[in-house]
């Protein structure tokens, strides 16, 4: 099964290699589009997972502010997201 998350009409991320908490997709970051990613201040805390880190995903000058986020290092009980990259905010994320 392949993941593909698209905003914009551009294609953000396309992988059969992610990994699915709480319903999220995590993409590999060798299968997402860093170049359309912006570092956020944005920071978040989860009890199990830890500190989340944002970006804004920006296409052809439109901006979709923290619309991605991952866990650069997480507690151990996620150990399997480090690194990873997840979107919402209006980003498609879709499986085909």
């Amino acid at each position: 099964m392949t993941v593909r998350a698209s905003w914009n009409g551009a294609v953000l991320a396309e992988s059969d290699r992610t990994v699915v908490v709480e319903g999220n997709h995590y993409f590999p970051p060798e299968d997402v589009r860093t170049d359309l990613l912006e570092p956020s201040d944005t920071h978040t805390t989860c009890p199990w997972k830890g500190v989340a880190s944002y970006h804004s995903v920006v296409v052809d000058g439109e901006r979709n502010a923290d619309a991605a986020w991952s866990y650069p290092e997480p507690k151990e009980a996620a150990a399997q997201i480090a690194g990873r990259i997840a979107f919402w905010h209006g980003v498609e994320v879709s499986e085909s």
